[in-house]
């Protein structure tokens, strides 16, 4: 059996044990360009171009590197709905607390527009108003524009059920102060924050009030299955949200009855670039609508993690967090007063660490898994113990458990 590791895959074999594999049903792939085309004709509400005067000011907020968003793609398309000169168009990369993308990636994800990018820096920007007495700060280019689109991808989501519409600006865009009201454990903790869920989702909810306060205006964003894209919607956020997670929850639930003893969780590019990114795999499956695992069970996640823990602000406070603790229950209960944006990530780790072991395997960083609470193997054949009833999700991060 193969399985995503980086930009390859990885041959698994379990011969000993007892293998379900957990493959969502899917849909007929589209082409993105065609799809978000269809999408720019038919948008949720008003075409872009009856909001667009031909002096405006523009800034798009595109998704960075860990996301697989066709940002040159999307871009193309809406630069072709835009009356504005190029020169009145600034991009902005959502990075939020991530690392800013280096010029060759800039080049890569976004073509003919890198030159007109900048990178998101959290601690410049500008407060347009606040949400629930939380300040609503974006990006320089985003505060001062007419108008703010945005591009991205509809895909399952730890906290807002699925990702896209406005949290690639108010995120993306935005500050550490609404990273630390929406990802504080109060929030976490609330009910109906929880993957694969939109409506009735505080979290989301808290993000499209926001976006109504910093935008997008307007968005366009594109929903995958396993075997590729699968639609685009264009338009108001909340909307394209709402229409993308239907379509993306039909292809990608996945009904499960037995329990497990191990859950082998496929990541691959570009999730497993570091471990912050890649324990989502862990805790998708572990904390969704349906805990596949026994008690006592294990989780293992095959990884390449060649930037280690990660390199942005986020990434550091979540290695920063499991490093230091002396096991999962006591950073939990010591977390849940509070930490600073970034390291949420390993609160919501701890809460499965606490329950599960969880064993990252194939990384070329073997200390910094083993410093986080978690265990290095060298394949997963080694991580799983002979005789065991397994569940193999070859894509974890991308499949509904329910």
């Amino acid at each position: 059996m193969d399985l995503p590791l980086g930009d390859g895959t990885l041959s698994i074999s379990l011969p000993s044990c007892d293998v379900d594999v957990a493959r969502p049903p899917g849909g007929d792939p589209v082409d993105p360009r065609s799809a978000a085309e269809e999408a720019m004709e038919t948008p949720h509400g008003p075409p872009l171009a009856g909001l667009v005067d031909s002096t405006d000011d523009v800034a798009i907020v595109v998704t960075d590197v860990t996301r697989d968003t066709p940002d040159d793609v999307l871009l193309d398309v809406l630069f072709d709905h835009l009356p504005v000169p190029r020169e009145n168009v600034t991009v902005v990369v959502g990075l939020g607390l991530h690392r800013p993308m280096t010029d060759e990636e800039l080049r890569d994800g976004l073509g003919e527009y890198a030159d007109l990018a900048v990178n998101h820096d959290p601690g410049s920007v500008v407060t347009l108003g606040a949400v629930d007495g939380c300040p609503v700060a974006v990006h320089p280019a985003v505060a001062s524009a007419d108008i703010v689109l945005s591009t991205g991808m509809v895909e399952p989501h730890q906290y807002a059920g699925f990702s896209g519409g406005a949290k690639t600006v108010v995120i993306g865009a935005g500050s550490e102060s609404i990273i630390r009201y929406t990802h504080g454990p109060t929030m976490l903790s609330r009910d109906g924050v929880r993957l694969g869920r939109v409506r009735g989702n505080p979290f989301r909810e808290t993000l499209d009030r926001a976006g109504l306060v910093g935008g997008p205006d307007f968005c366009l964003n594109v929903t995958k299955g396993p075997d590729g894209f699968l639609g685009a919607a264009a338009g108001d956020p909340v909307s394209v949200v709402r229409s993308l997670a239907e379509t993306a929850r039909e292809a990608l639930s996945v009904s499960i009855e037995d329990e497990y003893d191990a859950v082998v969780c496929g990541v691959g590019a570009p999730k497993d670039a570091n471990l912050y990114q890649a324990t989502r795999a862990a805790t998708y499956v572990a904390l969704g609508d349906r805990n596949p695992l026994r008690e006592g069970g294990r989780l293992v996640v095959p990884a390449a993690l060649p930037e280690g823990a990660g390199e942005g602000t986020g990434e550091q406070r979540f290695y920063d967090a499991l490093s230091t603790a002396e096991d999962a229950a006591s950073l939990y209960e010591s977390m849940r007063a509070g930490y600073e944006p970034g390291a949420q990530r390993a609160f919501v780790v701890a809460r499965v660490l606490r329950e599960f072991d969880v064993f990252v395997t194939n990384s070329a960083s073997p200390d910094v898994v083993d410093d986080c609470l978690m265990h290095a193997r060298e394949s997963v054949e080694d991580a799983v113990e002979d005789g065991s009833r397994v569940l193999v999700v070859p894509d974890a991060l991308n499949t509904l458990l329910v």
